[in-house]
């Protein structure tokens, strides 16, 4: 009984000093306020030894909430649109990969002299753009230095969930994305029905062991439903800003007193690598938004290697160009999840990591 009204505690404090720091956000009027905000407190507070908490089951109905959101914006005009460009979701997916690799060799000439026990393995896995868990998970059964690996993912989604939308509203880039949302109107029977077509989806996405199972599973039964004009309600911008605050959360937690001790020179290379990869992927960006006649923000978000979460909300809240953002993020995180692991065996028979 005592551990649970401790632990209740700590998960209320840490949404009080989330509240807070969103609040502040807001007053300061930063990008992304609900997320930046806690996630910033959070991880400070974290990194200092105070007991932060993200309860799990917070965290899981914040992507569910996100993933309905987004998908509400795939009308049946932007979703032709999103299937057009089939062939810049493989040029993405590509970049992204030979990004990662590059990245990864960096991160093993850099710090090979100070880790004599340094290896390709570790280094492959830090550097793929996808998700922590998942790349920790991969790194493991390769027999990587998961701390490392965890640390490189860690520190490189909140380099990139901080730095990209300060560096599009320092732009002056907002509102460029006139695909307007497929439902205007709220409804709470429908927000309702909505929210359990949704959740059936995310529940499935888990029952088959799926990463970002919320997100992924409401995503994609909100893009249907969207898709087929089938309107049931808006989402409240209230939800969607509680969402943010309990991602921030969830993020901040990954930091404790251990990270900043965990090989400085490790952190310090992670940290260049991950602003040269946001620079090169800026350049990468402009060329393909010439090419491709779309708004350079939206191939910036699209490109950028954050995760997919946090480069969606940043569309979302700045109107740039949700759907497309939303699409090809999830399709990177998604091919190199499923790429990743034969990607690293190929490599390794081609004697090249």
């Amino acid at each position: 009984m005592k551990l649970f009204a401790k632990t209740t505690f700590r998960i209320v404090l840490t949404i009080l000093i989330a509240f807070l720091s969103a609040q502040l956000c807001l007053y300061l009027r930063t990008p992304l306020p609900w997320m930046i905000g806690p996630l910033l407190a959070t991880a400070a507070l974290s990194i200092y030894g105070v007991g932060t908490l993200s309860w799990t089951p917070f965290r899981n109905s914040s992507q569910w909430v996100i993933g309905t959101a987004l998908g509400l914006y795939f009308t049946p005009q932007v979703s032709e649109l999103v299937i057009s460009l089939w062939w810049v979701v493989i040029l993405t997916i590509v970049w992204s990969l030979t990004l990662g690799y590059c990245y990864g060799l960096w991160l093993f000439r850099f710090n090979k002299v100070r880790f004599p026990k340094l290896d390709r393995r570790t280094t492959y896995f830090s550097s793929l753009i996808g998700g922590a868990s998942e790349m920790t998970l991969l790194a493991e059964r390769e027999n990587a230095q998961t701390e490392l690996v965890a640390s490189a993912h860690s520190l490189r989604v909140l380099i990139v969930t901080i730095s990209v939308p300060f560096a599009v509203q320092w732009m002056g880039w907002r509102g460029l994305d006139h695909a307007p949302i497929s439902v205007h109107q709220f409804n709470l029977t429908g927000l309702l029905i909505l929210g359990i077509l949704t959740g059936i989806g995310g529940f499935i996405m888990k029952l088959l062991g799926r990463s970002n199972a919320w997100f992924l599973g409401s995503l994609i039964v909100s893009i249907a439903l969207a898709t087929n004009q089938i309107e049931l309600s808006s989402v409240p911008s209230m939800l969607t800003n509680a969402a943010q605050l309990l991602i921030g959360i969830s993020l901040g937690v990954r930091f404790n007193p251990e990270f900043i001790h965990t090989a400085p020179r490790w952190l310090i290379s992670v940290a260049m690598g991950t602003f040269f990869m946001m620079g090169i992927s800026g350049i990468f960006s402009l060329g393909l938004s010439k090419l491709l006649h779309l708004p350079t923000p939206t191939i910036i978000l699209s490109t950028a290697p954050g995760g997919i979460a946090e480069m969606a909300i940043t569309a979302k809240v700045m109107q740039l160009g949700v759907a497309i953002v939303t699409a090809l993020q999830a399709c990177r995180i998604i091919a190199i999840l499923f790429l990743a692991e034969p990607l690293y065996h190929a490599l390794k028979r081609l004697r090249i990591i």
